[in-house]
């Protein structure tokens, strides 16, 4: 490999904007709108669909959304290709993409190390020269990360063996440097919308059980659809070579949410590849912080009546059993907050929604969070009277947003910090910090970035500051 040459955009104007300030502005919006629980740990993979912005961008951004403060520099991207048939996989030999938003050079180091290994990887200049399920991840990335270096790389057809094989050959070629994987991939095509629900659950239950073997033999059995199958099964093998223990969806919808045509719809995910703290990495590199001192924590009757009105409404309104109605005095429950509400069936995830600001005191908003939960969440279908016993659930609780008057106010560990200005706006979790080893300068500066704007911004006063805390039980 040893191109120069640039590869220019093949869909900017069409799939997504071509204008880059507009381009930029739509990805923040998607990005503002994503909303979900924490999550902890780090990311070693992402699963985000392909479709043109308008129908699949507010979906990726859920993904997306995860790498504000996770500063990578280097991304391996896996995407079918859609023209050219082929055996294995084909790294494109150019020296970089460019999009409305600049060009993203390629990772030459990596690539040249995957292409060793030519029984499984070649060029197919044909594969990459009108694909639009690798290029349509690119303006996403530059927005959340910035300047970094990617590898580009398309899959044919493959064995589940193969499948094993090129995630070896990833993982070994990545070895101990920081590397993101994005697997890119839409799910079934253009079925009415409740047939296509019931077959992308099929994946979605997979990759939630960090299932790849299932995932792969459920689409080879045509028990579910999905064009990028071959690297969503490969990048899910890929991240457990490479230390992930867990596998989190994080949203899914289909074009009918868009258009409002359910008649034949195209299905899309977002999920997460996570190293969870405890399992791979010793505690000392993963511990994370609590998220309330003592003073602040909630109590454990608190908690035990928070999880209770959230069962008493997925009750309430699947049974008719009374409705929850907090009579405590309790000032944190009484406070207007922010909370989600996770729900599980055995190990696989159930339903989850929530709410990062709320206009109504806590205990109502989990409330209404466990019912959007239980009959609401579109990945799902509405929960049943004898699934009920089986239900384990799990309410975040989140503080109210603190504006700082003084940057410097808040807590590395405790504390997350949000970012506004105008249209932009970028937030961090609590957890980051530490996983990074930032100090207070370098967690705000890379608030301002991910929103952005140019990481110096907090230091001028022209911008809104919040800082916020999250509890999970």
């Amino acid at each position: 490999m040893g191109s120069d040459k640039i590869r220019e955009s093949v869909i900017a104007g069409t799939w997504y904007p071509g204008n880059p300030e507009k381009l930029r502005k739509e990805i923040q919006g998607y990005l503002s709108r994503a909303t979900m629980a924490p999550l902890s740990g780090r990311v070693v993979g992402l699963v985000v669909p392909h479709a043109g912005y308008m129908y699949s961008g507010p979906v990726a951004a859920y993904a997306y959304r995860l790498l504000e403060g996770r500063p990578f520099s280097r991304v391996l991207i896996m995407a079918p290709s859609h023209r050219a048939y082929f055996n294995g996989a084909s790294v494109d030999d150019v020296g970089g993409y460019r999009t409305p938003l600049g060009v993203v050079p390629v990772d030459r180091p990596l690539a040249e190390r995957l292409m060793a290994h030519k029984d499984f990887f070649s060029y197919v200049p044909q594969a990459h020269a009108q694909e639009h399920s690798l290029e349509i991840q690119l303006p996403f990335l530059q927005v959340v990360l910035g300047a970094f270096h990617m590898t580009p790389v398309l899959l044919g057809d493959v064995s589940l063996d193969a499948c094993r094989r090129i995630a070896q050959i990833v993982a070994e070629a990545v070895g101990q440097d920081d590397v993101l994987l994005v697997a890119s991939t839409d799910l079934s095509h253009y079925y009415p919308s409740q047939e296509a629900k019931k077959l992308d659950a099929r994946v979605i239950e997979h990759v939630d059980r960090f299932d790849p073997e299932g995932l792969y033999e459920a689409l080879r059995r045509r028990e579910c659809e999905a064009c990028g199958g071959g690297p969503m099964v490969t990048t899910l093998l890929a991240a457990r070579e490479l230390g992930a223990t867990k596998a989190r969806v994080l949203h899914y919808a289909h074009s009918g949410d868009v258009t409002g045509d359910v008649r034949g719809v195209v299905g899309y995910m977002a999920a997460a590849l996570v190293d969870n703290p405890g399992k791979s990495r010793p505690a000392s590199e993963t511990a994370l912080p609590q998220r309330e001192d003592k003073e602040g924590a909630f109590s454990e009757e608190e908690k035990a009546a928070l999880k209770e009105i959230a069962m008493q409404a997925i009750r309430w309104k699947l049974m008719g059993d009374p409705e929850p109605i907090y009579r405590g005095a309790s000032p944190r429950l009484l406070e207007k907050r922010g909370a989600f509400v996770t729900l599980h069936k055995g190990q696989a995830l159930r339903g989850c929604i929530g709410y990062v600001e709320a206009h109504k005191p806590l205990w109502e908003t989990v409330k209404d969070a466990a019912i959007q939960a239980a009959f609401s969440d579109p990945r799902f279908p509405p929960v049943r009277p004898d699934e009920l016993g089986e239900l384990r659930l799990e309410v975040s609780a989140l503080s109210p947003l603190e504006r700082l008057k003084d940057p410097m106010d808040f807590s590395i560990g405790r504390h997350g910090l949000v970012v506004r200005k105008h249209y932009h706006s970028g937030l961090l979790l609590p957890q980051v910090a530490v996983e990074q080893g930032w100090g207070k300068e370098d967690f705000l500066s890379w608030t301002c970035k991910k929103a952005g704007l140019p990481p110096d911004c907090w230091k001028h006063g022209d911008v809104d500051l919040y800082r916020f805390s999250a509890e999970v039980f």
